[in-house]
């Protein structure tokens, strides 16, 4: 993976997160009742311990934008490499995990939008090594 593949994997970064909040969003529904505007939707996303998983792809997308924001030279290939390395750590789902595992492996099982949203963020990890 090159410096030039990081805004495609920031874009679709981007769409699966968006798509597991949706999936979190149906489940916290199902489960809590109705959230009612948008407003509250944005305090429950950032502060209820329901969506709290979320956070390290948070931080991920937003670490990867202090990445593409500071480049004023093509990145080292090592800086590169721990993007990717970053990436594929945190994207592994498990069925008996804890946190973000244990969640992620949850939505892949309840939502096809979100296998094919992880589908592309993997394609972009290995089309780029």
């Amino acid at each position: 993976m090159t410096d030039a593949h990081l805004p495609r994997l920031r874009e679709a970064l981007l769409r699966l997160h968006k798509t597991l909040v949706e999936s979190e969003r149906v489940s916290y529904e199902q489960t809590m009742g109705r959230i009612s505007t948008p407003n509250h939707f944005l305090h429950l996303l950032t502060t209820d311990p329901w969506f709290a998983w979320l956070h390290p792809l948070s931080l991920l997308i937003v670490s990867l934008d202090q990445v593409l924001e500071a480049r004023r030279r093509p990145l080292h290939p090592a800086e590169v490499e721990a993007v990717r390395q970053q990436t594929e750590r945190l994207l592994v789902a498990a069925e008996h995990g804890h946190g973000f595992a244990g969640h992620y492996f949850d939505a892949l099982q309840r939502d096809p939008d979100v296998i094919l949203a992880h589908a592309a963020v993997v394609g972009l990890l290995k089309s780029g090594q």
